[in-house]
């Protein structure tokens, strides 16, 4: 069988020789993955190789690393991360619980798409501050596009009274491992720039600058922010499914007009 009509970039397969559908060989932008670097690469290594067209250097394998471990478990607070809760104490399937995740944590609050157009600053605007400044003041809605115009600045906290102490400790660990100009840049103008946001800065913030830094396009950053935070999802989901909804971690909505209450009016 002929895979002449299998084009991909990122990755190549050799099928055995007594079975064309079988993997004999598979190699990922040239590097072979069974052969070479199973037992050698890093799981990060191997995230960014599929993103990108080349290896990581050691530094930024080691930024990237760290970024994961910073967003693997945005906690229950998180709406996505509730949501997957919420999935695994109703006794959704695995499935169900990640795409509940994944679709609560996609939007412009705390989400993919915010870490998206933060990202789109850092391209636009670099280190220029008076650039960010202007930026900061309102982004308007884009015409025909699926999301609405944003209510707040992308990377910032509109809930926020003051910077998150795990925030300030991300971004010193990343800013201190990037190799970069953002990640620096934006520590070192955090006051400025919340000022001009007239909010503090978020962890999605942090976010797009590391994968800014790690030269990911804006397209890109949003998928692996989806993709780095659903550890935290899916473990917080098998947690409640075996809890059941009496030990649901949140107090119970109170409804009106409540069936189970008594009749309604």
């Amino acid at each position: 069988m002929s895979t002449d009509k299998i084009h991909t970039r990122i990755w190549r397969e050799e099928a055995e020789h007594d079975n064309p559908f079988a993997t004999r060989a598979a190699f990922c932008r040239g590097y072979d993955v069974y052969g070479e670097m199973l037992g050698n690469a890093r799981w990060v290594e191997m995230l960014y190789l599929l993103f990108r067209e080349e290896a990581p250097s050691a530094s930024q394998t080691d930024l990237l690393e760290a970024l994961a471990v910073a967003l693997a478990n945005p906690g229950p607070r998180d709406a996505s991360v509730h949501a997957a809760m919420c999935g695994g104490v109703a006794g959704s399937t695995a499935a169900s619980s990640l795409m509940a995740a994944l679709a609560v944590g996609a939007g412009q609050l705390a989400g993919g798409r915010e870490v998206f157009l933060a990202m789109e600053g850092w391209a636009l605007c670099g280190t220029d501050f008076d650039a960010w400044k202007k930026r900061l003041a309102g982004l308007e809605a884009i015409p025909g596009s699926i999301w609405p115009k944003p209510e707040h600045p992308p990377g910032f906290d509109p809930h926020g009274v003051s910077t998150a102490t795990h925030v300030k400790q991300t971004l010193a660990c990343l800013a201190g491992l990037s190799s970069g100009a953002f990640l620096p840049w934006l520590q070192q103008n955090l006051p400025d720039l919340e000022t001009a946001a007239a909010c503090p800065l978020a962890l999605s913030g942090v976010a797009a600058a590391a994968f800014s830094d790690l030269c990911f396009s804006p397209e890109q950053g949003e998928m692996l922010h989806l993709l780095l935070r659903l550890p935290g999802a899916a473990a917080h989901a098998l947690e409640q499914e075996n809890y059941g909804y009496k030990r649901f971690p949140f107090y119970p909505v109170e409804l009106e007009d409540d069936p189970a209450a008594g009749e309604m009016p």
